[in-house]
């Protein structure tokens, strides 16, 4: 018998439901839902232009996918194993390294971005 997929919709139902539980239940999520809302509400006062909306809108979706991802890994690890052990530590050491890599790369490009228009407001 062949596997057949779920619906479409279910699929994306899924990836929201994923994606709701990472801001309910993670607080670097929130964190960074909360840079997003910042940004987004300076980019409109300043008036980014559409590259700079391009860059930025980039940037949210990279930090918050591999918020996500992180989340993902540490919760697979959590369950594989209770114990403390070497190659769980990498795993989620890694993954959370990823996320602050790239939201520190983010600050610095935001800051590449901004800071022409703080200038021009001065």
């Amino acid at each position: 018998m062949k596997n057949r997929k779920q619906p479409l919709f279910k699929s994306f139902g899924y990836a929201f439901e994923g994606i709701w539980t990472g801001i309910s239940k993670e607080r670097n999520m929130k964190i960074h839902c909360l840079a997003v809302i910042l940004v987004t509400a300076v980019g409109t006062f300043v008036g980014l232009t559409p590259m700079e909306w391009c860059i930025c809108l980039l940037l949210f979706g990279m930090v918050i996918s591999l918020e996500l991802v992180n989340t993902a890994v540490e919760a697979v690890v959590d369950l594989v194993t209770e114990e403390r052990k070497p190659l769980a530590k990498i795993a989620k050491d890694t993954a959370a390294g990823a996320v602050l890599f790239t939201a520190i790369m983010a600050v610095i490009i935001g800051g590449i971005i901004f800071i022409p228009h703080f200038i021009a407001l001065l």
